[in-house]
């Protein structure tokens, strides 16, 4: 059930969280935003109007770059949102958080090989669907005892994942045999507009973000995933109604139950259940409460941004939240 509608007070720690947590390190013109956004009660004003799943940083952040381009410092981008908050707030309206990190594929390989072979892949909350491809990138896992490669070596997408821990990097990539993706508004990769989206959605700085994304992009293009219109919280079971019996069903999502209603989340992790697939889950750690809960004392530590792999309920490992990094815990599996 929803509570009363967030304040400015409590938009302003959204954001400077964001500035702190999210953006530090990695986009310094973004903590300088997000960061001032924090200290502003006119663009806080107009934030805390949009409905509450609207107000999110990302979104924001988007639809300015989406619109005009990046802004060198505070001052512009303020003038700039104040100036055109009518156009911005169609944008973020009409558009979602579909931040598509091919780079998030590196961080679930290695569960997702572990499982019974074949796989038949579902993913919900799939933008464009770019995830579901996991199985034709090249991966280089950065070891203690030096690189390990997976998957094609000419492939057009090549990605680098830091593993801590006993990662059980596989010697080939899963097979996939069947894949699905599930999005309330998914992305045509034939559309050059929401292509353009994707790309607003990429931090400034970050160009091998962008360079994963276009290559990705490109390899969708030429085989187009097939995409469903539809509510994970109730869409589901329709989603994969025609997987094969004889693979593995494999339910997954990165960053996206965060924006269901905490309400609703059970009942999705329910269904999965139900309908007898294997659910992996990469999520910030807060987002099932109950899953957290089974971490050992200390291990809740972990830096604020990173999410938490898990299968069927199981904490598995942390992972960096743009897919850079990968920790696996000692004594968990699937």
């Amino acid at each position: 059930m929803s509570g009363p509608p967030p304040t400015t007070d409590e938009v302003a720690r959204r954001y400077q969280d964001f500035a702190d947590y999210e953006t530090g390190g990695r986009c310094p013109l973004y903590v300088e935003f997000t960061a001032g956004v924090a200290a502003d009660p006119a663009v806080l004003e107009l934030l805390v109007a949009l409905p509450e799943l609207k107000q999110q940083p990302n979104l924001l952040l988007a639809a300015v770059r989406y619109l005009h381009g990046t802004f060198d410092s505070y001052p512009d981008f303020r003038r700039y949102v104040l100036q055109h908050w009518a156009d911005l707030r169609a944008v973020i309206l009409a558009r979602m958080t579909q931040t598509n990190e091919v780079a998030r594929c590196a961080t679930l390989l290695p569960l997702l090989a572990a499982l019974p072979q074949p796989l038949a892949l579902c993913e919900v909350g799939a933008s464009a669907g770019l995830s579901l491809r996991l199985d034709r990138y090249h991966y280089t896992y950065d070891t203690a005892t030096g690189p390990l490669r997976v998957g094609p070596a000419d492939s057009p997408v090549q990605l680098h994942c830091t593993a801590i821990g006993p990662v059980p990097i596989p010697a080939e990539p899963p097979q996939v045999v069947w894949r699905r993706g599930l999005d309330l508004a998914p992305i045509d990769v034939a559309d050059a507009e929401a292509v353009r989206w994707l790309e607003a959605l990429v931090w400034p700085g970050e160009d091998d973000r962008a360079e994963r994304l276009a290559a990705a992009v490109e390899m969708a293009r030429a085989d187009p995933p097939v995409l469903l219109t539809g509510d994970l919280t109730k869409d589901l079971p329709s989603a994969v109604a025609d997987a094969p019996a004889d693979a593995t069903l494999v339910v997954y999502h990165s960053a996206v139950l965060t924006y269901v209603p905490p309400d609703l989340r059970a009942g999705f992790a329910t269904e999965v259940r139900r309908l007898g697939a294997t659910w992996v889950s990469n999520e910030g750690s807060s987002v099932f409460p109950d899953i957290a809960a089974l971490l050992a004392p200390g291990e809740s530590d972990a830096p604020r941004s990173d999410f938490l792999l898990c299968c069927d309920g199981q904490p598995i490992g942390w992972t960096d939240h743009h897919g850079i990094g990968v920790e696996w815990r000692t004594s968990t599996g699937c």
